[in-house]
């Protein structure tokens, strides 16, 4: 009897897990979970702003702009020069004739000296001074100081000397003057004046 009752028990028992395990009346345990905390920082994110060098470079120009000078001027013709006055008043040049070399300006002067018994054309129109002697009013029968060129003779801009066959001319803004190196003998013109050395 004692064997009838241990095994009615272990039946008891057995059904009683069985019936446990396959989610009958009783109550299953609660699992426990795991939860798990993410840390917030609430301290304030600082940014750091670092300075960048800047750097320049400097490009040269490619062209350099033109500049005129004096050289940059062609007086010559024919191995001589001709330049105007900047007022436009006179035509001057530094000439080589086959007998001589000359600078002259013409144009409109005043005073003139009473015209020579010799001079049967123009006179008083012109003023020049040659290989020897002093400067002196000329006769000539027409423009004795023009290259004759297609364009009009360069300005002589004022205080830029030209030099060139042993005589050197230079201009103002109102008159020229023209000198032999070599004698010092010369000339100045201006609308309204003259010398003569």
């Amino acid at each position: 009897m004692v064997r009838v009752r241990v095994g009615l028990l272990c039946l008891s028992v057995g059904s009683a897990v069985l019936l446990t395990g396959c989610g009958g009346d009783a109550q299953s345990a609660p699992t426990p979970t795991t939860q798990s905390s993410t840390a917030v920082s609430t301290t304030p994110q600082v940014t750091t702003t670092v300075p960048v060098p800047v750097t320049t470079t400097t490009i040269p120009p490619t062209t350099v702009p033109p500049t005129t000078t004096l050289t940059d001027v062609h007086f010559e013709r024919n191995e001589s020069y001709y330049f105007t006055t900047p007022d436009g008043n006179f035509q001057c040049g530094i000439i080589r004739l086959p007998t001589r070399i000359e600078a002259g300006c013409e144009g409109t002067t005043t005073p003139v000296p009473p015209r020579p018994d010799s001079c049967m054309v123009n006179w008083g129109n012109g003023i020049r001074v040659q290989d020897e002697g002093e400067g002196a009013f000329m006769c000539s029968g027409g423009p004795v100081y023009m290259s004759g060129g297609p364009e009009a003779d360069p300005v002589l801009p004022p205080g830029t000397p030209l030099s060139k066959l042993g005589f050197t001319c230079t201009t103002t803004a109102t008159d020229v003057s023209c000198v032999n190196e070599q004698t010092t003998h010369g000339f100045t013109v201006a609308a309204d004046s003259n010398e003569v050395f």
